[in-house]
């Protein structure tokens, strides 16, 4: 079994962000180790980016730490590369937009997360119907391409959604930026089971997850429950010393995500 179907074969999964390099690259691998000591299955490493479209202002923050610390995409794989030693079975995940991972070419890219024991890439900003190029490169290097499903994928473009996707499928349940809203759960249960009946691959909510409560309430039908922007705002809030915040709340959050069925 691969990472990921270790991590989700032990019943709901709590897939936790942070930002890479906030508030500094020496200081991320100690969150990193606070959320899985904290319990969460599965780590989603930000790649800083100037214009994360699809994020609220948490990790719009974030990402301008990250950059002024000077966080290149070299710390990134050297972070990922120590995470993987330090952690050989938890699945890590880089999180970004298209520029960080073509500029220098996909295959480029590719390459360096299979060294780095990177396990899969979500890409916000290169829709399946434009990705000649990312998602061949990382099927080849053996890293899995994690697609985006939102309120708005209907049955017509569900089919090119999935199709090369594996390790899971990504539901971001709100029409809008992380962080500032949530879905109300009616629609995440319906949305999630129209997901589930098309594919075999697991299926995390994210996107206004912020409490062990919601959380809770998602696990009860997902496969993963996604938190981001309630960690960003402890590390904002702490600094160098998120870490003990950032374990307990991970704490809480495992707790009810692998309580709740």
């Amino acid at each position: 079994m691969s990472r990921f179907e270790r991590a989700f074969a032990k019943g709901p999964a709590l897939v936790t962000f942070i930002t890479g390099g906030d508030p500094t690259p020496d200081a991320t691998p100690a969150l990193l180790d606070a959320l899985v000591e904290g319990g969460a299955d599965v780590i989603e490493l930000g790649m800083p980016f100037t214009d994360p479209m699809a994020d609220g202002p948490a990790i719009q923050s974030a990402n301008l730490r990250a950059l002024a610390a000077g966080t290149k995409t070299a710390h990134l794989f050297q972070i990922a590369a120590d995470f993987r030693a330090r952690h050989p079975d938890v699945p890590l995940v880089l999180m970004g937009y298209a520029n960080p991972m073509t500029i220098r070419g996909s295959e480029w890219f590719a390459a360096e997360c299979r060294k780095a024991g990177v396990d899969g890439v979500i890409c916000v900003d290169i829709p399946p119907e434009e990705d000649a190029e990312l998602g061949p490169a990382l099927r080849t290097a053996g890293v899995s391409l994690i697609r985006l499903a939102t309120p708005t994928t209907d049955a017509a473009r569900l089919p090119a959604v999935l199709e090369g996707s594996s390790g899971f499928l990504y539901y971001v349940s709100v029409a809008g930026i992380t962080g500032l809203q949530q879905a109300a759960q009616a629609s995440i249960d319906e949305a999630v089971a129209r997901l589930k009946a098309a594919t075999d691959i697991p299926v995390a909510v994210g996107f206004g997850v912020r409490t062990p409560e919601q959380a809770a309430k998602i696990a009860k039908v997902a496969d993963g429950v996604v938190v981001g922007s309630a960690l960003i705002d402890l590390v904002a809030q702490h600094g160098a010393n998120a870490a003990g915040p950032v374990r307990d709340l991970t704490r809480a959050l495992a707790d009810a995500v692998h309580s709740a069925r």
